[in-house]
C-alpha cells in the first residue's frame, strides 16, 4: 500500500508541473518557489504546536486547490501559481513519506514517524 500511495503522491507532483505548464511564468520560478512552503517549519522555533500548524498550513492540498480554483476562476495567475506550487510541493513532500505533522513531535506525521527516532 505505501508503494501505490507514493506513486499516487508522484502522480500528483506531475499534475502540479501540468499546472503550472500552463502558466505565463518562466520555468525558474518553479524551481525558485517550489521550497518556499517549508518556510511553515520556521514555526517549529517557537514551539511543536506553532510549529505543526503552520507547516500543515503550507503543506494542505485542500488549501493549494482552493488557491488554484480562486486563481483560474477569479483573482488571476498569481493566486494559481501559489496554489500550484503549494500542490506540487505536497505532492513531492508526501511521495518522500513526509506527511502532515502532530503537534506532539516534527517526527509524526499522518504517513508515520519520519527521521531518526528522539
Amino acid at each position: 500500500m505505501k508503494t501505490t500511495l507514493k506513486l499516487e503522491e508522484l502522480a500528483q507532483f506531475g499534475l502540479g508541473i501540468a499546472l503550472f505548464s500552463t502558466l505565463d511564468y518562466a520555468w525558474w520560478w518553479f524551481l525558485v518557489l517550489f521550497l518556499a512552503p517549508d518556510i511553515g517549519m520556521l514555526g517549529y522555533l517557537v514551539n511543536t504546536k506553532v510549529g505543526a500548524t503552520l507547516y500543515n498550513l503550507f503543506h494542505h492540498k485542500g488549501i493549494a486547490i482552493a488557491f488554484i480554483l480562486l486563481g483560474m476562476f477569479y483573482l488571476g495567475d498569481l493566486y494559481t501559481l501559489i496554489g500550484t506550487i503549494l500542490f506540487a510541493h505536497a505532492a513531492f513532500d508526501r511521495a518522500l513519506g513526509y506527511g502532515l505533522k502532530y503537534p506532539d513531535s516534527f517526527h509524526s506525521t499522518h504517513l508515520g514517524r519520519i527521521g531518526r527516532e528522539e
